[in-house]
């Protein structure tokens, strides 16, 4: 009989967990883009613990061991800034990256206000674009990342994470 996975709020003793799942997660991101100093791959791990400490940050969890994580943060004009959402690549493509999401979405609105969700994808990330689009984000615009890949932003309004929840 197999576990389920189960989504909850990470805790600190949870960010070294979340700092080795991350590296691992965009391993495949760095290869897509040959570029391996993008910033999940070069975070600390005192930065990832400042990031559960302060932000909206779930987990998912197969019994002990952390196999997904998402961070949230509202920022002044109150859009929800979404990022490092990852999955173990062996558990990729059972809902797990949309759990995850949903978690967030409804702890930004409720718990801290958020009135828009904005999060971006590397240009070439066809699996990530293509769950967020499905969850009704909507590509709003274009940046360079502080690493160099070309993003993709895009946006949702809070009210419409209902529909995902």
């Amino acid at each position: 009989m197999g576990m389920s996975v189960t989504i909850s709020v990470a805790t600190e003793q949870d960010t070294e967990q979340i700092f080795k799942l991350q590296y691992l997660c965009f391993q495949s991101e760095a290869a897509l883009y040959g570029n391996y100093r993008i910033d999940p791959l070069v975070q600390s791990l005192e930065s990832v613990r400042q990031e559960v400490a302060a932000d909206c940050v779930f987990v998912a969890r197969l019994g002990e061991e952390v196999v997904g994580s998402v961070r949230g943060r509202v920022t002044e004009d109150g859009s929800a800034s979404i990022g490092k959402l990852c999955v173990h690549p062996r558990l990729q493509g059972h809902g797990i990256g949309a759990r995850l999401l949903r978690a967030a979405e409804t702890a930004l609105v409720e718990e801290r206000g958020a009135k828009k969700f904005r999060l971006s994808a590397g240009h070439r990330s066809e699996g990530n674009l293509r769950l967020y689009r499905r969850v009704g984000y909507e590509t709003v615009g274009t940046s360079e990342g502080t690493d160099g890949v070309p993003m993709i932003i895009l946006e949702k309004p809070a009210e419409a994470y209902v529909t995902t929840a």
